[in-house]
This record gives structure tokens, C-alpha cells and sequence, in this order.
């Protein structure tokens, strides 16, 4: 797939944190409970931590207490990108930011969460880098 922002692998390495790159170039995923922004109730939008695009508002943040912050839309729907994952035995839907194509969590439906949309975009806080203001 191309994307705006396209890298060689060695130079994301060297923007990047081991922990960062280990998630956003390679899928991992954080630790649970464990991220920056899991709880956080600040408000901003929450741009990817790899080239800066924004995803999410903190007006879609909710609390579903997996783990990781989960939000009910993304602030553009062109901004995420949205790719069938089938890893770990499972069927997932993986999110990945639509400007650089680094991995940021999965999304899940129909869990019964009360948001408008019933998506759950559960998201590394390594991933995102939240720029405080209006959410």
C-alpha cells in the first residue's frame, strides 16, 4: 500500500522509541492498564505519534475499561484506515493510521457499549500524542 508519509524502515527506527516502533511499525501492542492516555480525561485531539495526523477527538473517548483508550469514531473517517487481521487465530479489523500506515489498535462491534455508533476503537496510547485543547 503507499501512503503520504512513506519511510524506509531504518529511518522510522531512528524517529522512533524501540516501544513506539515496536507497535507502530511492527503491530505489537502495549501492555494493558499500563499506556499514558488509558484514563485520561483531558481534552484535545489525539494525533498519531509516527507523522502527526489527527485520528480521534477527546469528545469520542470513552470509558470501557479494557485496558486502552477506546473511542467511539475517529475525528475523520478518511483519516484511520481499516485492514482485516487475521493473527492470533482471530478475526479482527486493525486501525492504522491512513496518512503513514503505522498500526494503532483494532476496532470492535456491536459490544453493547452506549455510544452512538457501537464501535469500540481500542487504541496503543503509544500510538497517539494527545495536543491539549478543544476535543
Amino acid at each position: 500500500m503507499s501512503y503520504e508519509i512513506d519511510k524506509p524502515d531504518e529511518q522510522w527506527r531512528t524517529e522512533l522509541t524501540p516501544a513506539e516502533y515496536q507497535v507502530l511499525r511492527q503491530s505489537g501492542t502495549e501492555p494493558a492498564y499500563v499506556g499514558e492516555y488509558t484514563d485520561t480525561k483531558a481534552e484535545g485531539v489525539y494525533s498519531c505519534r509516527a507523522c502527526g495526523a489527527e485520528l480521534f477527538r477527546s469528545d469520542t473517548k470513552f470509558e470501557s475499561h479494557c485496558g486502552w483508550p477506546s473511542f467511539y469514531d475517529p475525528k475523520d473517517s478518511a483519516a484511520v484506515e481499516l485492514l482485516e487481521d487475521r493473527s492470533h487465530g482471530m478475526a479482527r479489523t486493525e486501525v492504522r493510521c491512513a496518512r503513514c500506515g503505522s498500526h494503532l489498535g483494532h476496532v470492535f462491534e456491536g459490544e453493547g457499549y452506549p455510544t452512538p455508533t457501537d464501535q469500540r476503537y481500542c487504541i496503543n496510547s503509544i500510538s497517539l500524542r494527545l495536543i491539549p485543547g478543544e476535543g
